[in-house]
C-alpha cells in the first residue's frame, strides 16, 4: 500500500512540474510583433508591419506599402494600408499555419487614352479603392522572439472597376517578413 501511494504521489509531482513548465513556457510569449517584408524592400518598397495576438489562435494587424525607388520598378500601385486578421493552426502560440481575412485600402496609378483629332493622349489619374479579400501562409519564431513568416493573398477592389479597360480590379499582397515579437 506504500509503494503504490508513494508512486501516486511521484506521478502527482512530475505531472504538478510539467504543468507548471508549460504555464511558464505560454505566458513568457510577448503579444506584439514588429515586421518588415524583406523582399519588397529589395525592390525598392518599404513593407512595415505591425501584430497583436489575441490568443494563442488569432491575431489582428495592419501593413503597410510604400514604395521609395520609382525608377528602377514598374508598379502602378502608390500605396496601400492593409488591416488584417488572422487564424492560426499551428501547437506553438500565434505561429505555424494560418488563414488571413484583409481589407485593402490602395491607390492605383490608372492610364487612359484619350482620342482628339486623330490624336492620342494617355492620361495618368490615381485611382484610391478599397479591397477586401483573404490570404494564407506560415508562420516561425525563433526561442529569441525573432519572426520569420511567408504569406500570400489576394482580393478584389470594391469600387472604381466600372471600365472595361481597368485592369486593376484584383489586388495581391505577398511578403518574406522578418521581425521581433516582444
Amino acid at each position: 500500500m506504500k509503494n503504490c501511494l508513494f508512486g501516486f504521489l511521484m506521478l502527482f509531482t512530475v505531472m504538478a512540474s510539467q504543468a507548471q513548465n508549460d504555464t511558464i513556457k505560454r505566458n513568457n510569449f510577448g503579444k506584439n510583433e514588429i515586421k518588415i517584408n524583406s523582399f519588397f524592400l529589395l525592390l525598392g518598397v518599404f513593407e512595415p508591419s505591425y501584430e497583436r495576438n489575441l490568443s494563442e489562435q488569432s491575431s489582428v494587424g495592419v501593413s503597410a506599402f510604400i514604395p521609395f525607388d520609382r525608377e528602377n520598378i514598374d508598379m502602378d500601385i502608390n500605396y496601400y494600408i492593409s488591416p488584417y486578421y488572422r487564424i492560426f493552426f499551428g501547437e506553438k502560440y500565434a505561429a505555424g499555419f494560418f488563414l488571413e481575412g484583409f481589407g485593402m485600402l490602395n491607390s492605383i496609378d490608372h492610364q487612359y487614352y484619350v482620342n482628339r483629332n486623330n490624336y492620342t493622349e494617355i492620361k495618368d489619374n490615381a485611382v484610391t479603392d478599397f479591397a477586401l479579400g483573404f490570404g494564407l501562409g506560415g508562420k516561425w519564431m525563433t526561442s529569441g522572439g525573432f519572426v520569420f513568416e511567408v504569406n500570400g493573398g489576394i482580393g478584389r477592389n470594391l469600387f472604381n472597376t466600372n471600365t472595361e479597360d481597368d485592369n486593376n480590379i484584383l489586388v495581391g499582397k505577398f511578403g518574406f517578413n522578418l521581425g521581433y515579437r516582444f
